[in-house]
């Protein structure tokens, strides 16, 4: 057995304790750490073998949520073993991907997996971010080339004060969801769900979040110090060559770079080139031409695969370093410029609220569903047990670049779609307010640059088409950067294509007037600065305003709703006559449900939803519910149909669910021999209320009209029939 190494230190106000060599020894590293009572085991292993052809590092990071770590049970009867991933496991093992991936060398081609294992969970410490700490952990101890470690923290806010490592139920009641990667020097990752939080405010909650980097890191330190093995040598895993193989591949790439540095500027940037076709369609002329000279030097086929391949990187350093010394963009744009912009909205007829945004060549469709507040989506997982009434899909398919490949939703598409819902959800009406289920699919008909910003823009006009109260519009905007090497640096506004290089970043914000609703940020760096950040902000402000200007132009307010769209009427009932809408095993509600063609959702608050395509068929849904909690009283007289027939008596519904019982003693003004003598069942009858038992819950009635005229039961009669002590005759009421 391995001997067991412990480090462990407090960090708002709980321990984070990380431990090394007592679980899964065999894999290059391992680690658990455990932050209050949420304990993930982290694993990271590195193949033997190369994956020839690959012309990118193949990184995977697996998160696996285990219901057993919450102590619950899968929800299905049938099928216990827990499946693939939920979203929320998917959307962590993407923000750590983010988080520890530009750290890695490019150039290796050896598989990394990195997979963390959910083993405790205590619903106050997301376990998102101890799998974030426990993943640059293992890789830290590990063998495997990685220049870590990194700290990862999340910050709140409640009531205008910073709260490092919030709980769960800080986070619920707060306006700020921060998670944040990085070192005490630089952010390499941030992801945030705001209420309209101003740039300042969330630039100093960064800053806020990054003081505690260091505290993280040290202690990852202290581990490695004790228990961390000597990193491979990133040449030994490299595929093996000769020295004459890379002399060969040092002069071919001596030729390439002395190529694309003279043509670059006639394919590419002596001219605008405002299309991805254009562009395109240059670099394809510049790598035909540099096959053309390399073929007619004798280059070998395989060198010059390889001359492609690091051509097109050198081409984005071009682009990038024009952008640096003459802020010229590759289709022609200042830097702060976005490209053309268009808004439509209720384009489709039979939809109930739909907006088309077009930006460039990134074009996106969202079209809105609203259904009934018991169409929302229930959720079952390790960490949430609830409903979700605000859902947003994202797609993306392969015609949007041009392509032919698998029809599917994969990681990508569950991640975008997350984005765009956290950025709308904070300006998404209340319950009380909108009771409707809201469905939004962003298609992607077109990408060139941030089809997920798209999308937030596209589900904004969407939702105003459809009628949606927002609290504000909400937009999106993508920005980037190009740096020197040297420290120098450019902000960039609405990124496409070749921007999106080496060395640059993807740093996505959305937000309305008031403030930012939702970022995500990866880089290709080794970080940014506060600075950087700053500028950022700045500059993606100005990209917000103007896009919420054609937002609000387009569509100033929310239209009425869809005449297709169901509407939904509320009231409220008796809580205390919840179960007699309901009736016995939902008899009740599921005949009122039959018979109009509505849905109607009850909250134990008494509050009834109606949600009708048809009006009258809802006001013959709500009629029929007042009916049932109506409270009768003695001496009122209703119609009614007998439903059963018994020795002693006959029950007759007399308001929908509900009903009373007429004894036989109450049929006639004389005894009769059976109840048959008088009703049967399916008689349409006038009864009156004679007797309401609340404690019982029983109610009986006098035949007031209605049935067969009696006959006194013969005089051997000797039944045991209770009689009336008042005689009456049935015509007096």
């Amino acid at each position: 057995m391995s001997e067991v190494i412990r480090a462990e230190k407090e960090i708002a106000g709980r321990k984070l304790v990380i431990e090394t060599g007592k679980l899964a020894n065999q894999a290059n590293g391992s680690v658990t750490v455990s932050y209050g009572d949420t304990v993930v085991l982290a694993t990271a292993v590195i193949s033997n073998e190369t994956r020839e052809g690959l012309d990118f590092f193949p990184l995977t990071v697996e998160f696996e949520e285990r219901f057993y770590a919450a102590g619950k049970i899968k929800g299905s009867r049938f099928i216990k073993r827990e499946g693939r991933p939920t979203d929320e496991a998917i959307l962590s093992g993407r923000m750590i991907d983010r988080a520890i991936r530009p750290l890695f060398d490019e150039q290796i081609r050896n598989e990394v997996q990195v997979i963390l294992t959910i083993l405790s969970y205590d619903g106050k410490n997301e376990s998102s971010m101890v799998g974030l700490i426990a993943a640059s952990a293992a890789l830290a101890v590990s063998n495997i080339p990685w220049d870590g470690p990194i700290a990862g923290v999340e910050v709140g806010s409640n009531n205008g004060s910073f709260i490092l490592n919030p709980t769960v139920e800080e986070l619920a009641s707060g306006q700020l969801h921060l998670s944040l990667a990085g070192t005490a020097e630089k952010i390499i990752m941030i992801e945030a769900q705001a209420n309209e939080i101003p740039e300042d405010k969330m630039t100093e909650a960064i800053t806020f979040g990054q003081q505690a980097f260091q505290d993280v890191v040290d202690l990852i330190n202290e581990v490695v110090k004790k228990a961390g093995k000597e990193k491979l040598n990133i040449l030994d895993l490299l595929p093996q060559e000769t020295e004459e193989s890379l002399k060969a591949k040092e002069d071919v790439l001596k030729v390439v770079a002395e190529f694309i540095t003279e043509k670059v500027n006639p394919y590419l940037l002596s001219e605008k080139k405002p299309t991805k076709a254009l562009r395109k369609h240059g670099l394809h002329e510049l790598v035909n031409e540099l096959v053309r000279k390399l073929t007619e030097q004798g280059v070998e086929e395989k060198l010059i695969a390889y001359a492609v391949q690091k051509a097109d990187k050198l081409v984005m350093q071009k682009v990038s370093a024009a952008i640096m010394e003459r802020e010229i963009r590759v289709d022609g744009r200042k830097l702060n410029e976005i490209r053309p912009l268009s808004f439509e909205t209720g384009i489709f007829k039979r939809t109930h609220g739909t907006g088309l945004f077009q930006r460039g060549e990134t074009q996106v469709l969202s079209t809105v569903t609203l259904g009934s507040p018991g169409d929302v989506q229930l959720l079952d997982t390790m960490e949430k047990s609830g409903e979700k009434r605000f859902i947003h899909y994202y797609t993306f398919a392969p015609f949007s670049v041009g392509e032919v490949k698998r029809v599917g939703i994969g990681r990508r598409d569950i991640g975008h779609g997350a984005l765009a819902e956290k950025a709308l959800l904070p300006v998404i009406p209340t319950k009380e307010d909108f009771p409707y289920t809201i469905v939004v699919v962003s298609e992607t008909l077109g990408s060139n640059g941030s089809s997920s910003m798209a999308s937030t823009c596209g589900t904004t006009l969407a939702l105003l088409d459809a009628g949606v109260p927002l609290k504000e519009p909400v937009a999106g905007i993508a920005m980037g950067l190009a740096v020197d090497g040297k420290g120098g640096y450019k902000i960039l506004t609405d990124i496409q294509d070749l921007e999106d290089g080496p060395g640059g970043m993807d740093f996505k914000i959305t937000g309305t007037k008031n403030g930012i609703t939702a970022i995500q940020m990866d880089t290709k760096t080794d970080g940014l600065t506060k600075e950087m950040v700053e500028k950022i902000f700045s500059q993606g402000r100005e990209a917000l305003n103007q896009i919420l200007a054609g937002i609000n132009k387009t569509i100033p307010q929310p239209k009425e709703l869809s005449p297709y769209a169901p509407r939904i009427s509320s009231f409220y009932i008796d809580p205390d006559k919840i179960k007699e809408v309901i009736g016995p095993g939902g008899k009740v509600i599921n005949k009122i449900i039959d018979e109009t063609g509505v849905s109607i959702d009850i909250e134990d608050n008494g509050l009834v939803m109606i949600t009708a395509t048809d009006s009258e068929m809802s006001k013959k849904a709500k009629e029929w519910i007042e009916q049932i909690v109506k409270e009768v009283a003695v001496g009122e007289i209703y119609e009614g149909k007998v439903i059963r027939i018994m020795d002693f008596g006959a029950i007759v519904e007399f308001l929908p669910g509900k009903d009373g019982m007429i004894h036989i003693s109450k049929m006639a003004p004389f005894r009769i021999a059976k109840v048959t003598d008088v009703l049967n069942e399916g008689d349409e009858v006038k009864v009156k209320i004679e007797e309401v038992d609340k404690v019982k819950n029983k109610i009986s009635l006098i035949l007031v009209e209605g049935g067969k005229t009696p006959k006194p039961a013969p005089s051997s009669f000797r039944g045991r029939q209770p009689q009336s002590k008042t005689f009456f005759k049935r015509d007096r009421f």
